[in-house]
């Protein structure tokens, strides 16, 4: 181990470990990080990555969860305890890859797994247990960062954009960072201007593809997109999907599966009923694809490139879908790449989120942006588990 560590359980260590598992229910990237409160000082460096997939037991657990059910309280209570093991074997793979122990890491930054978000009506849920993390893995545990913005009056997400902003920001050209999990949402990065920082949830991501293939094929995602890419998207169904009526409202906003779930999916192809699986799945791929350009023309229309993380940056057929989108709508032509070009793999972006915004309630530092959520101002966000 490196001798120019901080000390052990040092509030000036800039070690952090962010945890995320997303609307995907695919299971949980993990990421060791060194963060520095300097802005002057090291950059930011990645130690050590880690993805620990869910068993089929909790990933229907926590989907079942996504709606009303009997037995509703127990069953989110023993799927938090399920989810706090994987958080904790997670991280315990970044340690044993890292060589680094336990007692060197500031705070863990943890989403937990969204299964309610209803903002208007002043409440998020991301289901986990903290107490049992913290215990767990021997290390402080900052957890519910959405809750507070939603207390302040905001939408409580994304809370991507300012992270995006501080990574993939650029003093010289204006960019769209769009992660594709199962929501898609955007971040607006004008050249040089944190405060000006803008985002919003676009609508579905990869949640209705992943529902419709599981459905069909027994899988939990298409591919790089190799089932959509042999369909032909419908028009009809198309705008049928893009008619909703939360595409037509104005950010801030966000979304999740208390909207686009299986079964909007099928009250809207009940008047299409002659297009086979491939072609639905092609369509739902243009469906996210030009939602998110969309948004982008409107509100971004003059960024110098789009940047794409999450899961659906391996989609390719999605990422062609969603340039030949921004061509159609743009009077030049904007390139669409991986934040793999800018040096984070789309997979670790937002995990790497976690641990800076754990870093950031640390340092007694506001982790939302009142412009993106449409909080009443901004706010120190996270809940503190200790370890001890």
């Amino acid at each position: 181990m490196s001798t120019d560590l901080d000390p052990p359980r040092s509030a000036s260590s800039s070690l952090y470990i962010g945890l995320m598992s997303g609307t995907s229910l695919d299971g949980v990237d993990g990421v060791l990080a060194s963060l520095p409160a300097d802005a002057d000082g090291q950059p930011m460096a990645t130690l050590a990555t880690a993805y620990v997939p869910f068993p089929d037991d909790l990933r229907a657990a926590l989907m079942a969860l996504q709606a009303n059910g009997e037995n509703e309280l127990q069953r989110e209570a023993m799927a938090a305890n399920q989810l706090a093991v994987y958080y904790a074997q997670c991280i315990a793979e970044l340690l044993e890859k890292s060589a680094i122990p336990a007692a060197y890491i500031r705070a863990v930054g943890v989403h937990g797994q969204t299964i309610r978000h209803r903002p208007e009506l002043g409440y998020t849920r991301q289901t986990n247990n903290p107490s049992l993390l913290a215990e767990l893995c021997g290390i402080d545990v900052i957890a519910d960062f959405r809750s507070r913005d939603v207390a302040a009056g905001g939408q409580g997400a994304p809370l991507v954009p300012a992270f995006h902003q501080a990574v993939f920001g650029s003093e010289e050209q204006a960019r769209v960072a769009v992660n594709i999990g199962g929501i898609s949402n955007i971040s607006i990065l004008p050249a040089g201007k944190l405060e000006a920082t803008s985002g919003f949830d676009t609508g579905p991501g990869n949640v209705l593809m992943d529902a419709w293939i599981a459905r069909h094929q027994g899988q939990t995602y298409d591919a790089d997109g190799a089932w959509g890419a042999s369909g032909k998207p419908d028009a009809a169904l198309l705008a049928a999907l893009r008619s909703d009526a939360y595409f037509a409202l104005p950010p801030p906003k966000s979304t999740g599966r208390d909207l686009f779930h299986i079964e909007w999916l099928d009250a809207q192809l009940a008047s299409h009923k002659e297009l086979t699986p491939a072609d639905v799945q092609a369509t739902l791929t243009a469906f996210t694809a030009t939602t998110i350009a969309d948004a982008i023309l409107k509100h971004a229309a003059q960024t110098g490139a789009v940047y794409v993380c999450g899961g659906g940056a391996y989609n390719a057929y999605l990422l062609k879908l969603l340039g030949e989108a921004l061509s159609a709508g743009a009077e030049r032509a904007i390139p669409v790449l991986s934040t793999e070009v800018l040096g984070i793999a789309p997979n670790h972006v937002e995990a790497l989120a976690f641990a800076w915004l754990a870093q950031r309630f640390c340092l007694r530092l506001p982790g939302n942006l009142p412009a993106v959520t449409g909080a009443r101002g901004l706010r120190v966000l996270g809940g503190l588990y200790p370890a001890q």
